[in-house]
């Protein structure tokens, strides 16, 4: 069963503007201008947290991990992505768990899951008979294969997300900046934290068919940590980092069409270029003063 819809996708050359303005007018790249948007919102708003709470290495855990359940829907014969959801979020939650109840440091507790749980992958992925060619797409993603149930997964997700982090955002604030305060306070720490986690690894379930299970922690932690050169006040960092991430989103898809490049990659380079040019004015600025 092949992970994308083939019929809709092919690499198209756009040698100038009027193209460009053409291809916008199919269904397939409307649907990836408006999962390029809804992504990138999701991934600055949680990356702001991922990036200050140091989780970064977490969601790239859960994201390479992935793998597994996608060659699990493949050897199954079902919709990969209904694999995704629910492995994602299991892992994620097991491995906060294995985190909390061991004294060793997460890094390695991180890097031990990982590693087994890719090796898991490589040996389930020999099992697949046939074309495994689809499996690229996994790993480098393609945002123009996205089709409504995939716009539908993540703006549930988005929602979720925006509900649970915005509507205790002052507690939320506070487990980040100092958890030991929050405790005192009674705000109810391990609910917050595993509350986080689910919708991170769903986060990373829905954006690896855009950008890949290699590239999907660039989607959480760039467009944030572009934001955190900007601004230091944490609800000014937020806005710029949803704002980046849906920009960004944008311009990558642009890109890709311009140049007949891969979407994923493509977006992610974007975020890595707008992230150089900020670090650079930033210490010129330093620098001048």
């Amino acid at each position: 069963m092949n992970l994308f819809i083939d019929d809709q996708i092919m690499w198209l050359t756009v040698i100038s503007i009027h193209d460009l303005v053409n291809l916008l007018q199919f269904p397939f790249m409307q649907r990836a201008i408006t999962g390029s948007v809804l992504m990138g919102i999701l991934g600055g708003l949680l990356g702001s947290f991922v990036t200050l709470r140091q989780l970064s290495f977490f969601s790239h855990a859960v994201g390479h991990a992935a793998l597994v359940g996608v060659v699990l829907g493949v050897l199954l014969n079902t919709n990969p992505t209904w694999m995704l959801l629910p492995f994602t979020l299991i892992f994620g939650v097991i491995v906060l768990y294995f985190v909390d109840k061991t004294d060793l440091a997460s890094d390695s507790v991180l890097s031990i899951v990982l590693s087994g749980a890719l090796a898991l992958g490589v040996i389930l992925t020999s099992l697949i008979k046939g074309y495994r060619g689809n499996l690229m797409a996994v790993l480098f993603g393609d945002i123009l294969a996205i089709d409504t149930t995939d716009l539908i997964l993540t703006m549930v997700v988005l929602l979720g997300s925006s509900v649970f982090l915005l509507s205790t955002l002052r507690e939320q604030i506070l487990l980040t900046l100092n958890p030991d305060v929050a405790q005192v306070q009674g705000i109810p720490i391990q609910l917050y934290r595993y509350g986080f986690v689910v919708l991170l690894s769903l986060a990373v379930a829905v954006a690896i068919k855009a950008v890949g299970v290699l590239l999907v922690n660039a989607f959480l932690v760039i467009p944030a940590s572009t934001a955190k050169l900007i601004s230091h006040h944490f609800n000014r960092f937020m806005i710029i980092s949803v704002i980046l991430g849906a920009t960004s989103s944008i311009a990558g898809i642009l890109v890709s069409g311009l140049f007949n490049l891969a979407s994923g990659p493509s977006i992610v380079l974007v975020q890595f270029l707008v992230f150089v040019a900020v670090l650079a004015g930033v210490k010129l600025k330093i620098t001048g003063a």
